[in-house]
């Protein structure tokens, strides 16, 4: 409280000051603004709420200390309801009655020690000074809950400016949901969560919360909540958890990556239907030409054969590995919902299932059911450096397929069923989960995820060329200067494609 702005009485019974100094409990929910769920990612189902001390709580015109070692202390302007009469189970259309009070509060917190104990903040959260709360209250009697308003200053610019209109969790719901919990007291206090715009402060900086009603008759304020950031002596960790951040902690302390300083993360990669229609295009061989000329030159998936030769095969891989058989081995492995059944039954639209079967081409690695499973599934193809069981139907199905060829001997004679999606050898190449994988005639190819976009678009190019190539050998040419293009064989390509 500040002498200028009297705490008085709000005409509920509850004295404003000593509600203010040490309330009875202090709840606190996690997430409740759309702006805050949208920045976090996340949408909570349903309310979830932390304690924080009594101690926790101080006046406007105080101090919140930093500590010492610590960098990632968050302010969150919040809006607090303070209960005026004991609530025990009690109904929704009946919880706002309970509330004496609303003001402004703001849930200080330091993320540097969130580490130590994740969900219930007390290191991060509970420390003396960190739930500044007032200076006045504003009387529930004479507002709305769903027309507050809640805004933040730091050093004079407005950073929070938010209202209760759309709420994920109103504020009667609140009380009802935790009167079914604890009892609620005479001068307890929740905190609703805060909106977007949440961030860092350091010491020498201010910060202001203040909660009004502005469509209400006379547009009642809490007044301005006024903390000053200084640096802490004392630093956390003497018998306990010191700090420790990573860029997840900095990310949600400033309210996002960009707002911390950190490098975006790279896009995933995606194998779009623009380039899998690319891919579609150009031939094994050019793409591994191009491959080659980026210093890839063993990712040829060597001795297969296709199931449906003149179609091509594209996909994203999915791997299975094969061990050598053992025959305990195989009894503990082999039998059941195993290793090849997982990963096939789990394979999704457009994956390529390689597996590892050493080049042991003596038994099959695949049959008839377990290829249909995957067609059904939408898989792009399958491709094993062992054998096919039910070769005949396999090929029949419409699911591309590459292997040493038939055979019809089970698992069990050379093969135990081991182990899904991890790094393997298949052909004499190492095959990774995400690679792409691409099959014709042939061969099959393994491209790395972060070269196929310069590798196609190259591939392109390479077989344009190739393509003019070919016409002036078919007119008569010779390969000499031609093959590859020379400077005067450039010029000329390029004038005809400008024609």
């Amino acid at each position: 409280m500040t002498d200028h702005e009297p705490a008085g009485r709000t005409g509920t019974g509850i004295d404003a000051e000593a509600s203010l100094r040490r309330p009875g409990k202090i709840i606190a929910l996690h997430l409740n603004y759309p702006s805050r769920i949208a920045q976090r990612g996340r949408a909570p189902e349903q309310p979830s709420y932390f304690l924080k001390p009594s101690t926790s709580v101080a006046s406007s015109g105080g101090v919140i200390e930093r500590p010492a070692g610590t960098e990632l202390l968050a302010f969150e302007g919040e809006i607090a309801l303070v209960i005026g009469s004991v609530a025990k189970n009690v109904a929704r259309e009946d919880a706002w009655s309970h509330v004496a009070a609303v003001t402004a509060a703001n849930d200080f917190g330091v993320y540097d020690l969130r580490w130590a104990d994740k969900g219930s903040n007390l290191r991060s959260k509970g420390g003396d000074g960190f739930t500044p709360l007032g200076p006045r209250l504003i009387d529930a009697r004479s507002v709305d809950p769903a027309a507050l308003r809640i805004r933040t200053w730091v050093d004079g610019v407005l950073v929070q400016d938010d209202t209760t209109a759309e709420l994920a969790f109103t504020f009667d719901q609140l009380v009802a949901d935790l009167s079914e919990l604890i009892t609620l007291e005479e001068g307890d206090v929740i905190l609703t969560g805060t909106p977007a715009g949440s961030s860092v402060v350091a010491p020498g900086q201010t910060v202001e919360v203040e909660v009004d009603a502005p469509g209400a008759a006379g547009a009642p304020s809490s007044g301005r909540l006024v903390t000053s950031v200084v640096e802490g002596r004392v630093a956390p960790g003497a018998h306990g958890a010191g700090p420790k951040v990573d860029d997840l902690q900095r990310a949600e302390a400033w309210g996002s990556p960009e707002a911390a300083g950190i490098p975006a993360a790279p896009k995933p990669f995606e194998l779009t239907a623009s380039l899998r229609e690319k891919l579609a295009s150009v031939g094994t061989a050019t793409l591994s030409a191009q491959l080659r000329k980026r210093g890839l030159d063993n990712v040829t998936i060597d001795g297969v054969h296709p199931t449906h030769p003149g179609e091509r095969m594209i996909g994203r891989a999915r791997t299975l590995r094969f061990i050598p058989n053992r025959e305990d081995l195989f009894e503990s492995h082999g039998g059941g919902f195993n290793a090849q059944k997982r990963a096939f039954d789990s394979l999704g639209e457009g994956d390529v299932l390689v597996i590892e079967a050493r080049g042991e081409a003596g038994t099959g690695t695949v049959g008839d059911i377990l290829a249909l499973r995957a067609q059904v599934l939408g898989a792009a193809g399958i491709v094993t450096d062992g054998g096919i069981r039910d070769l005949a139907t396999v090929a029949a199905l419409t699911i591309p397929a590459y292997s040493q060829g038939g055979h019809p001997a089970v698992l069990g004679r050379r093969h135990v069923p081991w182990d899904t999606d991890l790094t393997i050898a298949c052909g004499g190449t190492a095959v990774q989960p995400g690679d792409v994988i691409v099959g014709d005639d042939d061969g099959v190819l393994v491209i790395p995820p972060r070269y196929v976009e310069e590798v196609v678009e190259a591939a392109i190019v390479q077989e344009r060329e190739e393509q003019y190539i070919a016409e002036q050998v078919a007119a008569g040419e010779s390969v000499d200067g031609l093959y590859p293009m020379n400077a005067t064989w450039k010029k000329r390509y390029e004038e005809a494609r400008e024609r």
